[in-house]
């Protein structure tokens, strides 16, 4: 097997969008993705059932054409990565399927990947660390499930947990908002755009975990100092739409949808800078789905840029779920010396980010 600059096939199938993608190395050769989320959007959230029988219908073509697009052959490949967890279980197992299916047709190496290290990883494809990953190297995942700090000791082999969401992630906030202001399915896009056109000054919302009492000190931390809560801000925006009602007037979507945004975003980067600061991190990369709003990329640089910290940004294509994040981890565990999982592992619908790969 090439350790050195490696062919990898990834395959994503942890929610509503199958993925494959091929790398070689760090170069990005194909990215395809099939997504059923129209096919949800009545339902207002992921069907786990329609998702998964929509796996089966798309994985053979969306390997296809990532092959035919990367120009290579199952017979090319140096090894195959798949996301093992965490996910929708029946979603995972059409991947996870498909995967040791292939591994065992052609003899090539299989490597289980955690889906979240690997929203992480995708931001060292097509040159962007040309001289490998740089020392003090943080992680912002914001994603519709998860909003986590991470300190990435190794890519391939070491991640650390510095705070995460207790309740709602980011992503679920955004839906559960647009719902609450009738914006549809799915929600962090919906908000995004209209709140372009809102203040983002108008209202006040609360920001979950910034009080004295859960922040605490560098000295003697609170028990929530990196971590986040978006619930009570949800919350928040309902009883807000309730009163505009209540008083016979039509709630100012764009306003409330500009000033929702603010807050979550306000809570996300200034913690996530807060945490940098403290443990020594100097270039942070951001990544997961909601990590294509525009706000939060926004403001995420300017934080960024005043503390000191080098910020990488995956390509939008590169935020939302998709096989090429997972071949790009299982392309750095390969170069990494790690070895291959074999297909005696299972899905794991809650595995942490910690455990890089199985």
């Amino acid at each position: 097997m090439n350790r050195d600059n490696p062919l990898v096939l990834g395959i994503e199938s942890s929610c509503d969008e199958t993925g494959v993608g091929i790398v070689r190395g760090t170069q990005l050769l194909a990215n395809t993705v099939s997504s059923s989320m129209d096919e949800h959007v009545r339902f207002g959230g992921v069907i786990p059932e329609i998702a998964s029988r929509a796996h089966l219908d798309a994985f053979v073509p969306t390997l296809r054409q990532a092959l035919a697009e990367a120009g290579v052959t199952l017979a090319d490949l140096d090894a195959i990565a798949v996301t093992s967890g965490p996910g929708l279980s029946g979603a995972l197992m059409v991947g996870v399927s498909a995967a040791k299916a292939l591994a065992l047709a052609t003899g090539k190496p299989l490597y289980a990947v955690n889906h979240l290290v690997a929203h992480v990883g995708v931001g060292v494809l097509d040159a962007a660390f040309p001289e490998g990953l740089p020392p003090n190297l943080g992680a912002l995942l914001v994603s519709g499930g998860h909003t986590e700090i991470l300190r990435v000791n190794s890519l391939a082999s070491d991640v650390e947990l510095l705070g995460c969401t207790i309740d709602d992630a980011a992503g679920e906030a955004y839906d559960k908002v647009a719902r609450i202001l009738g914006l549809g399915y799915p929600g962090g896009p919906a908000i995004d755009r209209i709140a372009a056109d809102g203040n983002p000054q108008a209202i006040r919302f609360p920001r979950g975990l910034t009080q004295p009492k859960y922040l605490g000190t560098a000295e003697q931390p609170g028990p929530h100092r990196y971590d986040f809560s978006f619930s009570g801000l949800k919350t928040a925006v309902a009883r807000c739409v309730e009163q505009y009602e209540a008083d016979g007037v039509q709630p100012p979507v764009a306003d409330i949808a500009a000033s929702f945004q603010e807050a979550v975003v306000d809570v996300i980067t200034s913690k996530a800078v807060l945490a940098c600061r403290e443990h020594g991190i100097t270039s942070l990369l951001l990544g997961g789905g909601v990590a294509a709003n525009s706000r939060l990329r926004t403001l995420t640089n300017q934080r960024c840029a005043a503390a000191g910290i080098t910020l990488t940004v995956p390509p939008l294509s590169l935020c939302t779920d998709n096989g090429a994040m997972v071949a790009a981890l299982g392309a750095q565990i390969v170069m990494g010396g790690g070895e291959p999982t074999g297909l005696g592992f299972a899905t794991d619908s809650s595995l942490p980010v910690t455990s890089v790969y199985a």
